[in-house]
């Protein structure tokens, strides 16, 4: 995991930011906010490459458990909170929704999410499922990637747009199918009929052979 963090104060000569800390190494989705100081205004970068630690995403398609995330954040203090902005980035496997194959890709969300002070009136006025919380000078990312990668990979996921997908009597892939690929298919309603025909030309056989 890389963390490169930039301030305005390091930028000036003042107070360097500091490294990530424990908290933050055990969990890679915690930013510490402590040296924005509730200043409104100042600002800092977050660029860091991190290892999901569980698949994130839909049924069909998601970033794997192991793979590398990319976050390119902006965290700036305003009056009620902590203002994270910017993107989360990383590469996509997942099946083809027609034909099942693998697919394979990459996704990159926006994130803007408001991070409350403990006692600011937005954490007192807000149910806790409507904003996230600052907590021990500590912002939690994982649930706001989770809920914006889960909104931009798509439902149902395609190889093509043009995918055939499967034959719904065989199962083969149209698209590797031969060409004029189909069954004969019976109305079910002329099934019984059928096997009557069938039946009689077996018993007219076997009359006939004698």
């Amino acid at each position: 995991m890389t963390d490169h963090v930039k301030s305005p104060e390091t930028a000036t000569g003042g107070t360097p930011a500091r490294p990530a800390d424990a908290a933050a190494i055990r969990d890679p989705f915690v930013l510490d906010v402590r040296t924005l100081g509730r200043r409104p205004g100042t600002m800092s970068e977050v660029h860091r490459t991190l290892t999901s630690p569980e698949r994130l995403g839909v049924d069909m398609i998601g970033i794997p458990a192991g793979s590398e995330i990319e976050l390119d954040l902006r965290l700036e203090a305003v009056s009620e909170g902590v203002l994270v902005t910017g993107t989360v980035s990383g590469d996509t496997e997942g099946q083809c929704s027609r034909c099942l194959e693998p697919i394979d890709g990459a996704v990159t969300v926006f994130l803007t999410e408001l991070f409350a002070y403990p006692d600011s009136e937005t954490e007192q006025t807000t149910d806790s499922d409507d904003v996230h919380r600052i907590s021990d000078e500590r912002i939690d990312l994982e649930q706001s990637i989770i809920d914006a990668v889960a909104l931009e990979l798509p439902i149902s996921p395609l190889c093509s747009e043009d995918c055939l997908g499967l034959c719904q009597h065989c199962g083969v892939r149209l698209a590797v199918a031969e060409p004029g690929h189909s069954h004969e298919v019976i109305d079910p309603r002329w099934a019984a009929l059928r096997d009557k025909f069938a039946t009689g030309d077996a018993t007219d056989d076997a009359q006939g052979g004698d």
